[in-house]
């Protein structure tokens, strides 16, 4: 890429203008012009054409020293209450004594209502998430979208405030009257929004706090998630064999032969466990005998995949080869004591007491130099809690048990599996080919057999692809359609998401989500945002944590980069399997996508079909239009009525003369959208000022868009701008007011604006830019 840059050289002032209200104009003494000339090839997320070199000349109009002093003078410039207040004062010969400290009272009451919106969210936050482990009661669940709503609702209306904050930083005295607007949006008549926001969520979190959602530590139900046993419900399994002949090869090794002599060495040589493969290989994995005394197998896949009855068939047909036996069922409750107890009544079949010194000792001396097999059923994350230490005080007393003793492991946590294995794990995936049919057919029909109905055959083969290979998946659907064998039903299963259809506690979806509640807060709301995106989307790191950073969804973490946070983000999803890399591409399991979509129902919505622009959640926040041909001018504009929403991605072209007036109306009536990612658009209109909110702003293919609009420049919170297709041929000459922009690609180029917002960061660093070829 070749740069050149006329007809001065870069320049940034050693000692920049402080800016404080009404010194904006001052300031604006410099002016810069840069000419940039890229030799540049395809931008990033193309298509698959070939890559072409072009030329592109940019001309970028910069008041340099105008834009320091916006920079350095944010710390600076008062708060804009203090300036309301201040010119309420000055002008205070207009009013009566009355008047001027009514009018006080009034900004004084809208501050202290935000700052209170600004206190409260952080416990909002919190007891949202507390509900959601409840909301499989009915009554939780009709309150808990209501509750969400006002809570963004609340960061709505903090957000534009802080947007008016940033136009009088930004504009000075020329933006006299930004307080005026904001009040006026605030307050309309006697209707105060705040008051009316505040009076929402202190009735609604009364309402949730009296159903039990107070300070108790979050749990499984256990109507939800029941206690496991070691006696296997299903009594055949299906497809299952290989790995089971493996395991239990593996486990019921004699002592003496050439596994035990490598015991005897202190190093545990164990096998290789692959459900793709036929055949048993040695594995090069060492099991460190120093850490445990026993060797630690898990079993890991998604919820519904078979986990558990693996293990039991594994435990029931192994148990004679041992001397001692313990099945826990551990869940979300990793407690120590707990699970010392219960494994030596598991032995002993005894209740016991006493302090965890006193049971670890007994449990130590019961199991000492004894064969044993323990199975810890339902692994989660709170396994690792204390830095990990939580698991080695349960393993304390299982030291000197003797070789060939084993533990299994069943979690859904590859996190989980990798801080507790010793071996290599045991990876369950779906069911394939015949086995899943005639198991199927056993859900659907009660028999392998059947072929009574063949019209209703070929439904249940044709709805076969929904379920992914899942046993559990198969068991749900199949209940549902025993109870209803007419045609008409199947078939409307079968056009139906798995999501939408009803469901008891104890299927799939209801299994799965167990997953997404373990999530801490932050992750839970970054990964529901996925349910926008279609089944099969591929997702880029880098990408979807910008999106996160945009939502507001990341929290800062002292002087590490946001954008470094959200990937972290990415990669916790990644280690807690929801997110799968497939061919250097990270997609999501077709049945935790099904998940998400229930879980975010209230939230998010992919429009596909004309048909289901009635069906758009009235609060809806996320949206994604998929490209159809028969979406029309008005089916668009209707999107319009939806005015809460934060994110639309369209992926239909908006060229055509009769829908390109759509992005007009949107940005005008949909103010609160943060998030835009458009296919094309034949250019952005004027109305793109309403958007305060917007941080986020793509036109990812070829547009007739040439330039910008001079309203463009108000986006004040805007980070990001993606219009690498789009053969822009000039700035607006205010484009240093972005002051939030982190980021733009043009024309096959990016452009970093990575600056402090303080002086003497500026001095040390000269405000650095960096300009990046693809």
């Amino acid at each position: 890429m070749f740069i050149a840059i006329s007809p001065a050289p870069f320049f940034i002032p050693t000692h920049p203008r402080p800016i404080f209200c009404g010194g904006l104009e001052a300031a604006r003494e410099s002016v810069l012009e840069v000419w940039i000339i890229v030799a540049c090839c395809t931008p990033r997320r193309s298509s698959t054409a070939p890559r072409q070199r072009r030329n592109l000349q940019i001309r970028v109009t910069m008041s340099i020293s105008g834009t320091i002093g916006v920079i350095s003078g944010i710390n600076e410039c008062v708060n804009l209450f203090q300036w309301a207040r201040s010119s309420i004062s000055s002008l205070h010969s207009r009013w009566s004594g009355k008047q001027e400290q009514n009018l006080q009272d009034e900004v004084l009451h809208l501050q202290s209502g935000l700052q209170c919106l600004s206190d409260t969210l952080p416990a909002m936050y919190n007891l949202i998430d507390r509900a959601e482990w409840r909301s499989h009661k009915h009554c939780v669940a009709e309150l808990l979208p209501k509750f969400s709503d006002a809570v963004y609702d609340a960061e709505d209306i903090l957000d534009e405030f802080r947007w008016y904050e940033q136009k009088v930083t930004v504009e000075g005295i020329a933006s006299q009257s930004a307080f005026i607007d904001f009040f006026n949006c605030v307050i309309q008549g006697s209707f105060n929004k705040v008051k009316d926001i505040q009076k929402r969520l202190e009735n609604l979190s009364n309402l949730l706090e009296k159903m039990g959602l107070g300070e108790a530590t979050p749990r499984f139900d256990k109507s939800v998630r029941p206690e496991t046993s070691s006696f296997p419900i299903e009594t055949i399994m299906f497809g299952r064999d290989q790995e089971l002949t493996q395991v239990i090869e593996l486990l019921v090794v004699r002592e003496g032969d050439s596994t035990t002599k490598a015991h005897s060495k202190g190093k545990r040589e164990c096998r290789t466990i692959n459900s793709s493969k036929r055949t048993l290989a040695t594995i090069n994995h060492v099991c460190n005998e120093q850490e445990n005394g026993l060797a630690v197998l898990p079993i890991v896949g998604i919820g519904g995949v078979g986990k558990t009855t693996m293990a039991q068939h594994i435990y029931q047909q192994v148990k004679p080869h041992f001397k001692k036996t313990i099945w826990l069922s551990v869940s979300d409750d990793f407690d120590v004591k707990r699970l010392t107890k219960e494994a030596l009544q598991s032995i002993s079949g005894e209740e016991s007491t006493g302090q965890l010194d006193s049971l670890q000792h007994a449990l130590h001396k019961t199991v000492c130099q004894k064969k044993l097999l323990i199975v810890l059923d339902d692994l989660w994350d709170d396994a690792l809690k204390e830095n990990g230490q939580s698991w080695k005080r349960f393993c304390a007393p299982l030291k000197n048990v003797r070789k060939g003793s084993i533990m299994l492991v069943t979690t859904r946590s590859q996190k989980v599996a990798d801080g507790v294995r010793t071996m290599k794990t045991l990876k369950l995936n779906g069911l394939k080919d015949d086995v899943f049919w005639n198991f199927f057919k056993l859900c659907m029909f009660g028999s392998e057999r059947f072929s009574n109905d063949h019209e209703l055959e070929q439904i249940g083969r044709s709805i076969l692809p929904k379920l992914k290979g899942s046993p559990l998946a198969a068991k749900t659907l199949g209940r549902l359609l025993r109870m209803n064998r007419h045609t008409t039903y199947w078939n409307n299963v079968l056009e139906s998401e798995l999501w939408e259809l009803r469901q008891q506690e104890d299927d799939i979806l209801p299994a799965l989500r167990l997953s997404y509640m373990y999530l801490p807060f932050y992750l839970k709301r970054c990964f529901s945002l996925c349910g926008v995106y279609p089944k099969d989307h591929e997702f880029e790191k880098d990408y979807l944590a910008e999106i996160w950073v945009a939502e507001g969804f990341v929290e800062p973490q002292g002087d590490i980069p946001i954008q470094d946070i959200a990937s972290q983000y990415f990669e916790d999803l990644v280690s807690r399997s929801f997110f799968q890399k497939v061919h250097g591409a990270y997609v999501i399991h077709d049945l935790l996508h099904d998940m998400v979509q229930m879980v975010s129902k209230n939230d998010c919505f992919i429009l596909k079909n004309v048909n289901e622009f009635q069906k758009i959640p009235k609060n809806v926040r996320h949206l994604s239009v998929l490209s159809n041909p028969k979406f029309d001018y008005s089916k668009l504009l209707s999107l319009c009525k939806h005015e809460k929403l934060r994110t639309l991605i369209c992926n239909m072209p908006l060229e055509d003369k009769v829908v390109a007036p759509v992005m007009d109306h949107w940005c005008t009536e949909l103010g609160r959208m943060r998030v835009i990612i458009c296919a094309s658009t034949t250019g952005l209109p004027g109305s793109v000022c309403n958007l305060k909110h917007l941080r986020y702003l793509e036109i990812s293919r070829a547009s007739p868009l040439k330039s910008l609009p001079s309203t463009f420049c108000c986006l004040y919170n805007l980070q990001i701008l993606y219009i690498g297709e789009c053969k822009i041929e000039s700035l607006p000459s205010d484009f240093d007011k972005l002051i939030s922009l982190r980021r733009i690609e043009l024309c096959g180029f990016r452009y970093y604006l990575e600056y402090q917002l303080n002086c003497d960061a500026l001095e040390a660093e000269q405000k650095k830019r960096y300009l990046h070829g693809l």
